[in-house]
């Protein structure tokens, strides 16, 4: 499972049709371990620049990242 930091952040209100049932949703990338960037949906609460989070599920090819808490 893989895991990582925020590197940045954005809120989607405006989706596009196919995703406008799940807006408003939250996308990021995030820097791995490797230093290798990726980018991800994030599930669950709301993340910001520099927030640790996990790999939870990959839908469609589409990674899911959730905040680890503290």
């Amino acid at each position: 499972m893989k895991s990582g930091t925020i590197y940045t952040e954005t809120v989607i209100y405006s989706a596009p049709e196919a995703f406008t049932r799940e807006a408003p949703y939250q996308t990021a990338i995030v820097t791995l371990a490797d230093d290798d960037r990726l980018s991800v949906r994030i599930e669950g609460e709301r993340v910001a620049i520099g927030d640790r989070v996990v790999e939870v599920e990959e839908r469609a090819g589409v990674p899911f990242f959730r905040k680890v808490l503290s």
